[in-house]
Formats: C-alpha cells, structure tokens, sequence
C-alpha cells in the first residue's frame, strides 16, 4: 500500500490546565483544530507536487499523519515547539524539522534554520524560503502548559 500525501496544513497552538501537562497537550491540540485525530507521527519529507492548504476539518478519529512537536512544562517555565519546512529549488519536494525548547520562539527559530541548512548539506541541495510555525508560552503559576506545532497530511494520491 502506497500512502504518499498530495495536501498539508500547519497549524500551532499552545494551552495551559490546572490539571496536568497531558490535559494541557489536549487543550493545545483541540485549540490547533487537531485534537479530534489519531496522530501518528512521520518524519520529515514532503512529496513532489504535495501542496499546502488552508486548515481544514477532518473526521473524528481520523488516523492523521503529521510532522508533530510539543513541548510540555509547569508553572513559570517559559517553553516553545515549533516546525521548520521548505521546498527543494529543484522541484522534487520538500523537507519538515521539528523542534521543542525550555526557551523562547526566537532561540528556537535559530535553532530550526540550522537544522534546515543541516538538511540541505546532508542531501546536496538547495532549498528555497525556509517557513516557520512556532509557539511559545510563559506558564502561569499553579498551571502546567504545553506548546504544539504540526504539518498534517490530509489527502493522499
């Protein structure tokens, strides 16, 4: 069986709960518009030809493939997730990193475009404009939080 994904969205949200780190992960993925899914995680190529899309709604309890990065803490930690992507210039798809940090969006961002220009060595090709989704959050006192940030598959050809 062949799946390979011809659409995506990203999407990225953060959230807090009095209750745990888990119930904030929930929060954050119901505020994303992907907390109704079964999210299975993938790496991190993007076919030739797949294009992005606006968010869209997908059946609950979909088996939902995605890029996913979380980053989950308690109260006064200031914690960010985030995903990187880009296209190959040459037209044969594209490339996804995902990362998480006790830390602000900005470090992560850093961090993220090293390990794009990473993935461009490693392979030996240039890629176009590198896009960013990041989430950051202060975690208030008496709360656990979490940050969310995801490229989701949503057809395939």
């Amino acid at each position: 069986m062949e799946l390979t994904p011809k659409r995506f969205f990203i999407t990225h949200s953060s959230a807090t709960s009095e209750v745990s780190d888990l119930n904030a992960f929930d929060r954050a993925l119901i505020k994303a518009g992907i907390g109704e899914q079964n999210l299975v995680s993938v790496s991190s190529v993007i076919p030739i030809d797949a294009e992005r899309v606006e968010i869209c709604e997908m059946p609950m309890g979909a088996v939902t493939h995605c890029v996913l990065a979380q980053m989950r803490g308690t109260e006064g930690e200031m914690i960010a997730a985030g995903i990187a992507y880009a296209f190959r210039k040459d037209g044969k798809g594209g490339y996804v990193a995902e990362g998480h940090i006790h830390g602000s969006a900005e470090s992560l961002r850093e961090n993220l475009a090293w390990k794009m220009r990473e993935m461009s060595n490693i392979r030996g090709v240039e890629f176009g404009e590198v896009q960013f989704a990041l989430e950051e959050l202060r975690i208030p006192k008496d709360m656990y939080g979490c940050c969310v940030a995801a490229l989701v598959f949503t057809e395939y050809r």
